[in-house]
């Protein structure tokens, strides 16, 4: 009889990670952007979310440590297929053809609050699977939960700053023209 606890299914968790990989990939790269493309306009939100950039940076270094950990191999087509999709969501429709329009910082917000919870997921199916698999360390992974919530808490009240004042920058524009 085997005493040790139970382990996990490696190949249905190696897609489950590899898509959080794919993810997190996506998601550096979608608030480096963000950054970078706010440092002029809006150097206070820039400067908000570069921390936010290097704590998204960090976890996906740490999901692939957990990967290592697992024995789960990268799948490097999905990594490209997330750097893809995250450049493919530059090209989206804003309202604008040829300026960064005022919706794009909060829907950018948007985005990444969403992929953000979408990681605290993947942290608590870790945390659940950390119960019976030793290789998982419970604690990091509550480390992580609660890190990934600062990061939702920031990301809401940026996301709340934004849709202020987009929508009154907005407003302001529409009784302008409505004017003349």
């Amino acid at each position: 009889m085997d005493d040790r606890p139970n382990r996990t299914d490696t190949d249905l968790l190696g897609i489950y990670l590899n898509d959080h990989l794919a993810g997190a990939t996506l998601g550096v790269d979608r608030v480096r952007s963000l950054a970078e493309a706010e440092a002029e306009r809006d150097p206070a939100l820039a400067d908000a979310v570069r921390p936010i950039a290097e704590e998204i940076a960090q976890d996906r270094a740490d999901l692939l440590r957990i990967m290592r950990g697992l024995d789960v191999p990268v799948r490097r087509y999905k990594i490209v297929a997330g750097r893809l999709a995250e450049r493919a969501g530059r090209l989206k429709a804003n309202g604008r053809l040829v300026q960064r329009s005022p919706l794009t910082p909060m829907l950018e917000l948007e985005l990444l609050r969403l992929g953000v919870e979408g990681k605290a997921a993947g942290w608590r199916t870790l945390r659940r699977l950390a119960d019976r698999d030793e290789r998982l360390d419970p604690a990091h992974l509550d480390g992580l939960l609660d890190r990934a919530q600062r990061q939702l808490d920031t990301l809401e009240q940026l996301r709340m700053r934004q849709v202020t004042e987009t929508f009154q920058q907005t407003h302001g524009q529409t009784a302008l023209q409505e004017s003349h």
